[in-house]
């Protein structure tokens, strides 16, 4: 049982959440060069959210010993989280209703960032797929939509440590 009650600690969570977050980059990028999907700039955008997600776990696991420092790490892992999850559900909206559209209609700031990170490390950012595309699907669920999974199941996790009382496992 304490084994467990360490897994659903706060740092527990953090902890579990920085793994998920970290395999879900290997992952998606194992998927696409051995499937040769190309990624849209939406999914490297939650791809780079992801990869914060992990840096802001390993940042909230070196130095939340306070009960303080570990919620506030904990909420901005949860806003992280949820914009990721409004991300996927954009894309997922994009999949399922808006067949054939792009990301948007005019090229925003973000997928400039996108397209500047792509040049710099493709492997990782690399954007040359369109949005709207589910392409390959798992269990019926496309990637955008495991993602949104994902992402809300991350940010009911950070929730859940923002609001954990503290314990001897914390």
């Amino acid at each position: 049982m304490t084994g467990l009650r360490l897994v659903f600690s706060p740092r527990g969570l953090i902890a579990a959440t920085g793994m998920c977050a970290l395999g879900l980059v290997a992952g998606g990028v194992v998927l696409a060069q051995t499937m040769n999907l190309a990624a849209c700039p939406l999914c490297v955008l939650q791809r780079m959210l992801y990869l914060l997600l992990a840096l802001e776990a390993a940042l909230a696991l070196s130095m939340a010993r306070a009960s303080a420092v570990r919620r506030l790490m904990a909420l901005v892992m949860a806003a992280t989280a949820f914009t990721g999850a409004w991300i996927a559900a954009y894309q997922t909206w994009l999949q399922r209703f808006a067949k054939g559209v792009s990301c948007t209609a005019d090229q925003p700031w973000w997928e400039h960032f996108v397209n500047w990170a792509g040049a710099q490390w493709p492997l990782l950012f690399e954007a040359s797929g369109l949005c709207s595309e589910a392409g390959w699907k798992f269990l019926g669920l496309s990637i955008a939509e495991w993602s949104l999974v994902a992402f809300t199941s991350m940010t009911i996790a950070m929730l859940a440590a923002l609001l954990r009382k503290n314990s001897q496992a914390d």
